[in-house]
């Protein structure tokens, strides 16, 4: 079954932590960085239903007990477009003109791989990186637009919903 992503949920959220830090989670800015961990929460916020399997799920229970989807970019984009119908949210990739507040954009600042993650809290018009804010953790940002950071080239997941369990 699936039900729909409460994005508003999600965008209050990252609103609510941007600056901040939800004592319910671990920090990882020290440790690499605590962007992916900030997204994850947003997600939560906007879906509620983690994913315990091993290794490949998304799920947080504590510092050292998370999946690695839970942190690592990479690893957070293969979960969500995993394209099986396992319990968690799902998405795929978009074009800019279809990100809607509460997705996620991850950034690529050396060209081949991608190291940051941050939240779309809002979309103006025309759909365009001036126009695209976001809310992130390691470099604390909200209502950024995606045109002042410095990347290569940047990929938009769009949240399509989520699993309650599997279909």
């Amino acid at each position: 079954m699936k039900r729909a992503y409460d994005r508003a949920k999600a965008v209050a959220y990252a609103h609510r932590w941007a600056y901040g830090r939800n004592p319910a989670y671990y920090n990882y800015e020290a440790l690499g960085g605590d962007c992916t961990n900030f997204a994850s929460q947003c997600l939560y916020a906007g879906g509620g239903i983690m994913n315990y399997t091993p290794t490949f799920g998304w799920y947080y229970l504590d510092a050292n007990r998370k999946a690695p989807a839970w942190t690592g970019v990479i690893y957070l984009y293969r979960f969500l477009t995993r394209g099986e119908s396992t319990p968690g949210p799902f998405a795929r990739e978009c074009a800019i003109e279809e990100l809607l507040p509460g997705d996620l954009v991850q950034l690529s600042f050396d060209g081949t791989s991608y190291g940051h993650c941050p939240v779309v809290v809002a979309v103006g018009y025309p759909a365009a990186p001036e126009n695209i804010l976001l809310a992130a953790h390691s470099a604390d940002a909200d209502n950024r637009p995606l045109s002042t950071y410095a990347y290569e080239k940047y990929r938009c997941l769009h949240i399509q919903g989520i699993f309650t369990r599997a279909l």
